[in-house]
């Protein structure tokens, strides 16, 4: 479980270099100006809050619908293919073809920027950690990425704390960013970015040996069976 829970926060943190490209502008333009250091701190602080508490939700959520197939006998090969899926996305993401952000879930964007410009109209503290929520459900296909793996790990716990992971990963950029306004050059930006259709096929290959059944300790565990040994009554 810990090596899925670190390849989550790897991806997370290769991941920043997309996120600083498209939340980097909102993270940039809080409306803490008027607030205090300490203010301004808390106010930034519960808006990544907020994404991170999204993203464990949603796998959470994920996770649940991972137990079901768990139950239906079939969670070790939906492991198979949803690491498949990510191999065969890395290799999109890595020759181009892809910018990780699907245009057919585009329609989403436009409820969740008219609510994002209602909260950044309001002077509470807790608007902010509800900027960051509506923020995680923004189209991003890593997210999307990270919730297959989720699904995988075909439980709600571990699903929540893979996401969560993830979202951790992309925490010290994304706060550098908003509490400083440092801008990480276009050069480590495009390494990080280099990096990320590997660490989503190394995710595809460890979801893949989980699915496999194995025996490799922390990496490819027995999965047991969801039905179990018939019960004897000698």
């Amino acid at each position: 479980m810990w090596t899925v829970i670190t390849g989550a926060g790897l991806l997370g943190l290769m991941s920043s270099a997309h996120c600083i490209g498209m939340c980097g502008p909102l993270a940039m333009s809080l409306p803490v100006h008027h607030l205090s250091k300490t203010g301004q701190l808390v106010s930034m602080l519960l808006y990544h809050l907020g994404r991170i508490l999204t993203y464990s939700l949603l796998g959470l959520l994920f996770g649940i619908a991972g137990r079901g197939l768990y139950l239906a006998g079939i969670q070790q090969w939906f492991s198979i293919g949803a690491g498949s899926v990510m191999i065969i996305l890395a290799v999109y993401y890595f020759i181009g073809r892809t910018n990780g952000n699907p245009k057919w879930m585009q329609h989403w964007y436009l409820p969740l920027q008219q609510l994002m410009g209602r909260l950044l109209k309001q002077r509470s503290s807790y608007s902010f950690l509800f900027l960051g929520m509506a923020n995680g459900l923004l189209p991003c296909g890593m997210v999307y990425i990270a919730i297959i793996g989720a699904i995988g790990l075909g439980a709600p716990l571990p699903g929540a704390g893979f996401m969560m992971a993830f979202g951790l990963g992309t925490f010290p950029a994304m706060f550098l960013l908003s509490w400083f306004g440092i801008r990480i050059s276009i050069d480590v930006r495009m390494k990080f970015k280099r990096a990320v259709p590997f660490i989503i096929a190394a995710m595809g290959v460890i979801l893949i040996m989980r699915g496999m059944n194995l025996g490799i300790p922390f990496i490819s565990p027995v999965l047991a069976n969801s039905h179990g040994p018939a019960a004897s009554c000698h």
